[in-house]
């Protein structure tokens, strides 16, 4: 107890980064996880990271809840930019959607609630899959482990508002729509070809309902085309993953101020 007493302050600052952290980063945010688990997760987390790092207590006063405040805020931009990047596999089935003609279903995601395209959730959930067999969520709890060393938890201020991190951010906005197009860029070559090939039988035979034949070509052509290329679109996803940690420990760089 008399260790636990005066680390009580520094566990609390620590539980706050861990459980935000939680909120918004991909598998363990999803709706499907229990959220007695992710607080569990995040308690007995937090205790072997409050014993791991080298903090003096602090003293509970207005200066600790400002304190409070900035673990949440890193803890949540974290989550969000692992989200964010990995949200690019629901952009690519987006645009696939988009061509094969499922933009009109739309099905309900679990995680957020809003409406998500059919494939971009198929391959959302593949991807995730794909998290767990490559250990990736090893990698995040690393993450958030070793975000202790660029961003201390006794540093009063991040650079939440710089310009350096707002424009990281806009360029990884802008690379999360590259990779999103790249990886949907086979599918979506062979669905414009195949418009082109039904307008120019419409052209040739204007007897054909081009409207009631197209839409299930356009289908088959689309599961054709998404199978044979699955395994490329599965390396991006793998290779997105490394690009996702690398993000991770750049903000954290930007936040602390060390870059």
């Amino acid at each position: 107890m008399d260790e636990l007493i005066p680390s009580f302050s520094i566990f609390l600052l620590v539980f706050i980064r861990v459980t935000t952290f939680f909120i918004m980063m991909p598998l363990f945010s999803h709706r499907s996880v229990p959220a007695r688990f992710r607080i569990g997760l995040g308690f007995f987390l937090s205790v072997l990271v409050t014993y791991t790092i080298h903090a003096k207590p602090f003293t509970m006063d207005g200066a600790y809840f400002m304190l409070m405040i900035k673990e949440a805020l890193v803890g949540l931009l974290l989550g969000f930019v692992a989200y964010f990047i990995l949200s690019a596999v629901q952009l690519a089935g987006t645009f696939i959607d988009f061509q094969a003609g499922f933009s009109m279903a739309n099905v309900i995601d679990p995680q957020s609630g809003a409406q998500t395209p059919l494939t971009g959730e198929y391959l959302y959930s593949f991807a995730l899959l794909l998290l767990l067999s490559l250990n990736g969520h090893h990698l995040l709890l690393d993450g958030i482990y070793y975000s202790y060393s660029f961003i201390p938890l006794d540093q009063a201020w991040v650079h939440l508002g710089s310009f350096n991190l707002a424009k990281y951010l806009a360029t990884l906005l802008a690379r999360v729509f590259l990779v999103a197009f790249q990886m949907s860029a086979p599918v979506v070559a062979v669905l414009f070809l195949t418009d082109i090939a039904l307008g120019i039988i419409a052209r040739t035979v204007p007897q054909l309902n081009i409207f009631v034949v197209g839409f299930p070509v356009k289908i088959a052509v689309s599961l054709i085309a998404l199978a044979v290329a699955m395994g490329t679109i599965y390396i991006a996803v793998e290779h997105l993953f490394e690009w996702m940690f690398v993000a991770m420990r750049n903000c954290m760089a930007l936040l602390g101020g060390s870059v």
